[in-house]
């Protein structure tokens, strides 16, 4: 499978002033497979160190940072020659021995000629919990379930892809029908790479469906085995709550429908905890349209998403015909899946940092964006058939230079705004 992040590997690959790259993202987004894949790709060796439950390499590091004795001890544990240039070191699941992470501090000051990538699904839970994080000694990159380009390159329509890529609507518009046929099957299979690679090679729904279900047990069970038996029933609380939050015409996130009389600081540690592991998408408000938007941030309010639409399908428990055939079931949630889908696309397949804003409880703009030098609202519609009243207010009060309503329909630009189909939100 193609992913794009890997065009990321090769330019720190390359770059001149290089740092070690901590790989970030949840469980099972596919950091292990990309960094062997770039490996296996462009080094002649990968030396690959997985740390969990692995004594030798806790003992390597807890005695002191002397970079020549370590790059002795990887060179026995892997049986791979360690050659700058030529060999790639990865850490896998760096979080579970605390001095690996401080180690790539030293990597950077005193052997910066070696390539070192390390990755860890819980590094965020264990750098809130007192790791040591080497700040401006390493580069991060956040890696993403798979975006729709990436899902019809792996299910064989690079054409498809390419269209979108190259932003030719004229030519999309024959294939409109297809592009809306292969989103609501992404709608239901999503991003996680296990699931795709699946569907690929059996085309079956209901294995995807199993799959999906057992990546969602994975994770409840890191609940269990990495959070304090204290906070353990509010994470669950708002794990399970974020379906029903998505549900709701007004998709602001709130306490009191997690339990009835819950406060923001109830359920502040489970929040943080679920965005530290990956699992959840925060989307703060703003309170006012104007640069830069983070300026204008209102803490007090916020939208949560998961990180796949695929997986929030999953906890809804939508079978595959409710989401293809769109039946009476799924009218009701179908705006849901269509906020989570643009959500992950903003986030995974565009430079932006999505937020939302809302005027009043009744005129709300799903997601707004910082784009160059101005502020682009963006209105999420499920079908074809829609009225567009928020983002018409919005542009009759604001005057953006460039506004976006994303929908069913095929690409057209009128006076006041753009529609850009859903499948190509990645134009924005």
């Amino acid at each position: 499978m193609k992913r794009f992040a890997m065009d990321n590997l090769l330019k720190w690959k390359d770059k001149k002033n290089r740092k070690p790259l901590i790989l970030k993202g949840a469980r099972q987004v596919g950091k292990t497979w990309l960094m062997k894949s770039f490996g296996e790709q462009y080094f002649e060796n990968v030396a690959y160190v997985n740390f969990d439950n692995n004594q030798r390499m806790r003992e390597t590091f807890e005695l002191d940072y002397d970079i020549e004795r370590i790059i002795m001890a990887i060179n026995i544990e892997t049986k791979q020659p360690i050659v700058p240039g030529k060999t790639l070191i990865l850490f896998d699941e760096v979080q579970e021995v605390p001095r690996a992470i401080s180690a790539l501090k030293y990597f950077n000051e005193n052997a910066p000629e070696y390539h070192i990538i390390a990755a860890g699904s819980l590094l965020g839970v264990a750098i809130h919990s007192g790791v040591s994080f080497p700040v401006g000694k390493v580069e991060t990159l956040q890696i993403e379930p798979m975006n729709f380009r990436e899902f019809l390159l792996a299910i064989g329509e690079q054409s498809l892809a390419d269209l979108i890529d190259k932003e030719d609507y004229q030519m999309m518009q024959p294939f409109s029908g297809v592009y809306v046929d292969w989103l609501k099957k992404y709608y239901y299979i999503g991003g996680m790479p296990e699931v795709v690679e699946n569907f690929v090679e059996n085309r079956d729904f209901s294995m995807v469906r199993e799959l999906q279900n057992t990546i969602l047990e994975l994770y409840e069970d890191d609940f269990g085995k990495h959070t304090e038996a204290t906070e353990l029933p509010r994470i669950r609380m708002v794990w399970n709550a974020v379906p029903m939050q998505l549900a709701k015409e007004n998709k602001k996130f709130f306490f009191g429908n997690i339990k009835t009389g819950a406060r923001a600081k109830d359920f502040e540690m489970a929040i943080e905890w679920l965005l530290d592991c990956g699992l959840i998408k925060k989307v703060p408000r703003i309170q006012k349209p104007g640069m830069p938007l983070k300026a204008y941030m209102d803490f007090s309010a916020f939208k949560i998403y998961l990180l796949d639409v695929g997986l929030l399908g999953a906890m809804s428990e939508l079978d595959a015909l409710s989401i293809l055939e769109g039946n009476s079931i799924f009218t009701e949630f179908k705006g849901a899946l269509t906020e989570q889908y643009v959500l992950q696309q903003l986030e995974g397949d565009t430079p932006y940092t999505p937020y939302y804003f809302s005027a009043s409880e009744h005129n709300e703009i799903d997601f707004i964006i910082q784009k160059g030098r101005g502020v682009v609202p963006i209105e999420v519609k499920a079908e074809a058939n829609l009225q567009s009243k928020s983002l018409k207010a919005y542009c009759d009060k604001y005057k953006p230079n460039y506004a976006v309503r994303t929908s069913m329909l095929d690409y057209k630009e009128q006076e006041w705004m753009t529609n850009i189909p859903l499948y190509a939100i990645h134009n924005i």
